[in-house]
């Protein structure tokens, strides 16, 4: 990921959930909140809800992978979480960027001239 970093502290996380912007599908919620970073970082939540060890990473796989061959559409200065639900075990990889991509339109996170 080029401009990207991840997120790996408890407090983050914390923050992002508390005072962040939140929007929601079936498969995924999306936090956000802006930061004074020249770069965006990128946190992964997948409970163990999700199943064992192997499905939690194929999702948390998958996930990344759809934000990193998005993240030229993506504003930088943001911090993202991105918490998996139990229907991104089976969804579709299609399915699951689709719906990336419309609550990261719904949350701003897309620059205005791409």
């Amino acid at each position: 990921m080029k401009h990207t970093v991840s997120l790996k502290l408890n407090h983050e996380f914390r923050r992002l959930y508390n005072k962040g912007r939140t929007a929601a599908s079936p498969y995924m919620a999306v936090y956000c909140r802006k930061t004074r970073l020249p770069y965006s970082r990128l946190g992964l939540t997948t409970g163990v809800k999700l199943g064992k060890a192997v499905r939690r990473n194929r999702v948390r796989r998958r996930l990344r992978e759809i934000y990193r061959t998005n993240e030229w559409r993506l504003a930088p200065g943001w911090d993202v979480v991105v918490v998996a639900r139990v229907k991104a075990v089976y969804a579709e990889y299609g399915q699951l960027e689709r719906s990336f991509l419309a609550l990261a339109q719904k949350l701003e996170l897309l620059e205005q001239n791409k």
